[in-house]
């Protein structure tokens, strides 16, 4: 059986077992849109039920990247009309991210190239994760004035060591045998192979489960590199383990080298009220007892980021000017009090829909 419907910038083809999603909107590195996102929320319900399916794979079209994340350009328009697309857009991306963690078929993401943001939602919560020489995957929110959601408050306390910790407040991004060390994917397969593994899920037989896609993965996957997280796994444990951003950043101009250094400069230029607030969803994250908990303490932090100015200043520096020179209100941790994060974690009315 082979048949392929054109949603709105999603393509999605059976072929064979395997129930294809692919994201179709290269220009934009397959940034996310409402839209976008209803169309993979309802071929997952539709490849549910459906018995000849056994796997699902999604990748992205082009040969650029995965998907960029959420288009933060709808988000900002949103948030400055005061119109419900961003609440929307965030409730249906997180209750997308929550069904893929817990899909009842073998789930196959191909993180080929840019893989950010939403992108890292809807990749890092799937069953199979698949990087390649190409992938280049981050949380590059505290740049843009906001902070890791999609889950990744989940996910990135529970990465080896404090790695989770340096992904998220520094924003970098890493190749495929770092993102592997955080747990964020499973094995490291050569661009150049995927469509022979497309192929191949294809052609299991109907009743194939996650061992059997496990099998395949490893046929088909390399060794992958030891990056430089792994490489400096002790020194981000000593630096990322304190309480608060002055006490890491401290932390880092005691210690020697150029990692720490680099490390460091850059977290200086991110919004000083996003790295206090990631750090703390970061933190009762690590506390949480599952996804559904941080997703809806995300959702409660998303709509109150549509009331901060650094939300609007990031944007406009990256996205609308691209001066990259955004000026942060306050500019310093010294003057984010805790008591102006507090808006931040109150609960989301209605709490999301899981």
């Amino acid at each position: 059986m082979h048949d392929m419907t054109e949603r709105r910038d999603v393509l999605v083809e059976r072929r064979g077992a395997a129930g294809l999603i692919r994201l179709d909107r290269p220009r934009a590195l397959n940034s996310l849109t409402l839209e976008m996102i209803r169309a993979i929320a309802v071929a997952l319900d539709d490849f549910a039920t459906d018995d000849s399916v056994a796997t699902v794979v999604i990748s992205g079209e082009g040969d650029r990247g995965f998907c960029a994340g959420g288009d933060i350009r709808a988000l900002h328009e949103s948030g400055r009309e005061k119109t419900e697309l961003a609440e929307t857009f965030w409730r249906e991306e997180f209750r997308l991210n929550h069904r893929i963690a817990t899909y009842s078929k073998p789930y196959v993401a191909l993180m080929d190239g840019i893989t950010m943001g939403g992108g890292v939602g809807l990749g890092a919560h799937g069953r199979h994760r698949v990087v390649t020489e190409r992938t280049r995957l981050a949380m590059p929110e505290t740049g843009i004035g906001y902070f890791p959601d999609v889950g990744a408050t989940w996910l990135l306390p529970r990465a080896s060591g404090e790695i989770g910790t340096w992904m998220a407040l520094t924003g970098l991004d890493v190749k495929a045998g770092d993102a592997i060390f955080a747990g964020l994917a499973d094995v490291q397969v050569a661009s150049f192979q995927l469509p022979e593994l497309v192929d191949t899920l294809a052609e299991m037989p109907k009743g194939a489960r996650s061992r059997d896609v496990e099998t395949v993965l490893k046929n088909l996957s390399d060794t992958p590199d030891h990056g430089p997280l792994r490489q400096n796994i002790d020194l981000i444990q000593r630096a990322f383990h304190h309480a608060s951003v002055a006490e890491i950043l401290a932390a880092l101009a005691g210690e020697s080298g150029e990692f720490a250094a680099e490390t460091r400069r850059l977290m200086l230029t991110r919004s000083p009220t996003s790295l206090e607030l990631t750090l703390r969803l970061l933190r009762q994250g690590r506390e949480s007892r599952n996804l559904a908990e941080c997703l809806n303490r995300e959702l409660g932090a998303c709509l109150q980021i549509l009331h901060s100015a650094d939300f609007y200043e990031g944007i406009r520096a990256a996205i609308i000017d691209k001066d990259r020179n955004p000026a942060w209100k306050p500019e310093t941790l010294a003057e984010v009090d805790a008591h102006s994060l507090e808006p931040f974690f109150v609960a989301p009315n209605p709490p999301l829909a899981l």
